[in-house]
């Protein structure tokens, strides 16, 4: 084998596995725009943010969208927002989903702290939930997990109401399972 061929197959061994068949690649760009379409009402309600980020497609809900204020159950307008995307988050198979709860930094009420002592366990609960949902509406178990990050990962300024409320947040990210 000439010297030169080495390298081209080295190269070619780090570049192909993170490649993906156009067919693959359609599917998964499906999901997205078909959750684009399905949540139409609710990004041009400023309730849910798409974004396409390097290694990941975020959806964003506002926790009002899915939660009671201090809740942690989903009410029935966040099932049916969920129930929305059930059909692109189960074509994406070849994506894993993150659900990702956030709180802001406004201590839990007396009425919850038995139950949660602090957002991060508030945030946690809230992950947990669209998490079982998901599965529940038939979403493999194993490309699900749930974080909760609580107050330590703001998108605003905690200083004033609009930007606690953009903390008060669910993030769904779609990724390749293997990338």
């Amino acid at each position: 084998m000439k010297k030169t061929a080495i390298p081209l197959l080295l190269a070619a061994a780090v570049v192909l596995p993170g490649c993906v068949s156009q067919k693959t690649y359609n599917r998964d760009m499906g999901a997205e725009r078909q959750i684009n379409q399905e949540l139409m009402t609710e990004v041009q309600a400023d309730t849910v943010k798409i974004i396409q980020l390097q290694d990941r497609l975020r959806v964003t809900l506002v926790d009002e969208l899915l939660f009671s204020e201090g809740g942690w159950e989903l009410h029935s307008n966040g099932k049916a927002v969920l129930d929305k995307i059930v059909p692109a988050l189960q074509s994406a198979t070849t994506q894993r989903i993150e659900v990702e709860g956030y709180t802001d930094n406004v201590p839990i009420g007396a009425h919850l702290q038995h139950r949660f002592p602090t957002n991060w366990e508030l945030s946690a609960a809230r992950a947990a939930e669209v998490v079982r949902y998901l599965q529940k509406k038939g979403i493999d178990p194993s490309r699900l997990t749930a974080a909760g990050h609580g107050e330590y990962q703001p998108v605003g300024s905690n200083a004033t109401p609009a930007g606690r409320q953009a903390n008060r947040r669910t993030d769904i990210d779609l990724m390749p399972i293997n990338p």
